[in-house]
């Protein structure tokens, strides 16, 4: 027992030492205060009318209609049955967000050099390098919470597949399938496709060395083992994979079924994204510098450059108090590259870059081939249309890629094989067998590079950089030459800054290393050193744009928007119908109200393509057909106010006409001048009474209404076609006449249309998603799989104990 105790100790007081930093980084948490994050704002906005179901009724609703118009509220948090996996990551997640995930980075990251059989002090240093690495901090920030989840368990299911590999088969086998499952939970399958990636190339130079050693054998034994451990984790997590693969193929992310665009152009045929969307936010290529000097490029959009500043300088003679020119250089446009809106660099640190640097002459064999692999892979594809040799080729043939936007955010990647690769050159510097000379040799070639690149930028600074902006035409259009000279000058010296700062640390970590090597210092000094570099240099750079100033009251965070004059007015009206707000294109209506607007990066395919044809433009024949009964407007004063549209269709109504076309594009098309009152378009054929008489006193009307089930009660004495002010979305919505179950169609491109015979009848719209039951039994299945596995490799491990003690 004592044994056990003193192996596990370091490991606990590591544990206990990531909580601490993890609290104190972001210490207002301790306080009750929560980080403000805009992303999160827009989700509350949009999930709220799910979470006040849920508290009313005990249920969860699949379905909201508080955003574009209506859609499944699988990317919107939504609970499923059996979902144990989610109920162990919660677990895990036990510190007050973000620290939590803050925490996981940094316990995932020891995990992994632990497998890579690092001992714990430079496990733990290099935890500290990549848990503050400035990306990852940043995404905490503006709330890419599912982003930071998935990236936090990249480490852990690396280390499962190592384990596996080093034919640790039952370790690795149940690490990898609970890291898996819990990867797969964090439901941002972008950066699990970047893992996806990472590990391929693992993969690849694992199969080399298993060819080289003529261990063929045992390398596809690891492969079969991982692949059902995959498929077990995917088990884990059925009912949101099979959920997301049903919706994306209805989202912008899915095919669409037009040929051209809002404004008539012919539109790229793609099963993907577009690929200028893809690639709109590109990395350039000397932007990549900023991994190694933080503000090289700027910063971000927006800076504050401080009262020493030119651009205060410039405020101040041109009239402005001290106050209004502080205040003014706290958002100085300071970002002069390439990229539409960066909020922070993606600085990896000068410490461990220069550690890095190191490990590449002194790491040897397989485990430095997969992160050098790796780094220059994510960096080239970081680069995007700046390099589209590469980026055409994956956008083109290489399966899913062409679902991902953003493809700078693969630096994920480097920035998780950059600290791996610099902790392994620590562990081959302090192996007694390598020779000295060598290790000094590696020394001066690694500062020769990192502090020579960094003095050669700072001396042609002038002639490799102009410092200009992509926006300051209009800036000089605006505010005049003396503006722009001014933020010149201060993008000019915010560079030589950080370039003066990053060749201070470099050669502080090549001063430890040195003094190692002459026997100055041990190996416990350094690693405390550079733990305080790593810090001091990571640190330093966060707090820049992740700080306690960003931490508000959780009352701010949690109802982050306030009815205005014009919502307090349209929520006395408690009938149903549909508001656009035209002031914001954001969440802030859908916080209160059914609303046409909305905030998600994977909205209905069809509804964004109305929603650019017309919505966007104000069409009030489509908004009339969406019952947009209240356009949230603001007059010249500023003051919002609710324009009541008249002319809206309301719920559902009795058309004269059901008109089929030959395709989608006419489907849209028809849209702008259809008299949607009166008649509908179609490409079906299926509905029967397309040509009807409605007698005046035919109706339809809403009796009861929820989320995921609506009751109308209709009369005609004719056989008629009704149109629903309702989003159609077959996968889950059925409709039923008098209890029994019919077909419907979709109408006017994205709206619902059923046949209903004469006489009076209850219509009833339930949705009832068949993918979420189907799901959760497989998930139970999976669970009680995983259960039983653990059982037995938990017996088989006790047993190995007890025969290595005997």
């Amino acid at each position: 027992m004592s044994f056990s105790i003193k192996r596990f100790l370091p490991h606990l007081l590591v544990f206990i030492g990531f909580v601490i930093i993890s609290l104190a980084y972001f210490s207002p948490v301790l306080k009750g205060k929560e980080i403000f994050q805009s992303d999160i704002m827009h989700y509350i906005g949009m999930s709220k009318q799910q979470k006040d179901f849920k508290a009313q009724t005990g249920e969860e609703t699949y379905w909201t209609n508080s955003a574009f118009g209506g859609m499944p509220t699988y990317q919107l948090g939504a609970k499923y049955p059996h979902n144990y996996i989610k109920e162990l990551d919660l677990t895990i997640r036990f510190l007050p967000r973000p620290a939590d995930y803050l925490f996981l980075y940094l316990i995932g990251f020891y995990i992994l050099l632990l497998t890579l059989k690092v001992d714990f002090k430079l496990a733990a240093l290099g935890a500290l390098a990549f848990g503050f690495s400035t990306y990852l901090i940043i995404i905490l920030g503006v709330g890419h919470n599912s982003k930071a989840h998935a990236i936090a368990y990249m480490p852990l299911v690396l280390s499962g597949i190592l384990l596996t590999f080093q034919r640790k088969y039952i370790a690795g086998f149940l690490l990898t399938t609970v890291a898996m499952g819990l990867e797969l939970v964090a439901n941002h399958y972008q950066m699990t496709y970047y893992l996806m990636l990472l590990v391929l190339i693992l993969g690849i130079s694992y199969l080399v060395d298993a060819y080289k050693k003529n261990e063929l054998r045992s390398f596809f034994k690891a492969v079969g083992v991982l692949l059902i451990a995959v498929i077990l984790s995917i088990g884990l997590n059925a009912t949101n994979i099979l959920a997301t693969q049903e919706y994306v193929k209805e989202s912008t992310r899915g095919q669409s079924e037009l040929t051209i665009n809002a404004d008539g152009s012919p539109k790229e045929i793609t099963t993907g994204l577009d690929k200028s969307y893809i690639t709109e936010y590109s990395y350039g290529k000397l932007e990549a510098l900023n991994l190694f000097i933080p503000r090289i490029f700027g910063g971000g959009s927006h800076e504050d450059v401080g009262t020493d500043s030119e651009y205060y300088q410039f405020n101040l003679k041109r009239g402005a108090t001290p106050l209004q020119a502080r205040q003014a250089v706290k958002q100085t446009p300071t970002y002069w590259g390439i990229q539409p809106i960066v909020e922070a660099p993606a600085y990896v640190g000068a410490v461990i870059l220069f550690l890095f640097v190191l490990g590449l002459f002194l790491v040897k064999g397989r485990k430095k081939w997969w992160l050098v692999g790796g780094t220059v892979l994510s960096l080239l594809l970081s680069f995007g249309k700046h390099f589209g040799l590469l980026t055409d080729f994956f956008i083109d043939y290489v399966p899913m890629y062409n679902k991902f936007r953003a493809v700078s955010s693969i630096q994920v990647i480097l920035e998780l094989c950059i600290p791996v690769l610099g902790t392994l050159g620590l562990v081959e510097l302090f192996k007694v067998t390598e020779s000295n000379d060598e290790k000094l040799k590696a020394l001066k070639f690694s500062v020769g590079i990192t502090a020579g690149l960094t003095v050669i930028l700072l001396l042609l600074k002038s002639t490799l950089f102009d410092f200009v902006g992509g926006n300051d035409g209009y800036y000089a259009q605006n505010y005049g030459q003396e503006f722009i000279d001014a933020i010149r000058a201060d993008r000019e010296s915010m560079f030589t800054q950080d370039a003066l700062r990053t060749l201070v640390f470099v050669l502080l970590s090549s001063a430890v290393i040195f003094m190692f090597l002459k026997k100055k210092f041990s190996e416990t000094l350094v690693i405390v050193s550079f733990a305080v570099l790593i810090l001091f240099d990571l640190i330093g750079v966060d707090k820049r744009y992740v700080n306690n100033d960003d931490f508000k009251s959780a009352m701010q965070i949690n109802k982050p928007f306030q009815p205005n004059a014009a919502d307090l007015q349209i929520l006395k009206d408690t009938t149903h119908f549909r508001v656009f707000d035209i002031t914001s294109g954001a969440a802030r209506a859908s916080y209160f109200h059914n609303s046409l607007n909305g905030y998600h990066a994977a909205k209905l395919g069809k509804y964004n393509e109305v929603f650019d044809f017309y919505i966007s433009k104000n069409n009030i024949n489509v908004l009339n057909m969406l019952n947009a009964k209240y356009i949230i407007a603001q007059d010249e004063k500023g003051a919002f106010f609710p324009y009541e549209n008249t002319d809206a269709n309301g719920n559902a109504w009795f058309v004269n006409r059901v008109k089929t076309v030959e395709s989608a594009n006419k489907e849209i098309q028809n849209l702008d001048s259809l008299d949607t009152r009166h008649v509908a378009v179609t490409t079906s054929n299926a509905i029967k009474y397309i040509k009807n008489v409605v007698d005046s006193t035919a109706s339809i009307q809403a009796i009861k209404y929820k989320p995921n089930y609506i009751k109308y009660k209709s009369t005609n004495s004719q056989n008629g076609f009704a149109v629903f002010s309702e989003i159609y979305y077959a996968n889950g919505w059925d409709a039923f006449i008098d209890g029994n179950l019919v077909p419907h169609e979709r109408v006017n491109y994205i709206l619902r249309g059923l046949d209903i015979p004469a006489g009076k009848h209850i219509i009833e719209f339930k949705f009832e998603p068949k993918v979420i039951k189907k799901g959760s039994n497989i998930a139970l299945a999976s669970s009680i799989v995983l259960g039983i596995l653990m059982l037995i490799g938990l017996f088989f491990g006790f047993k190995k104990v007890s025969s290595t003690k005997d």
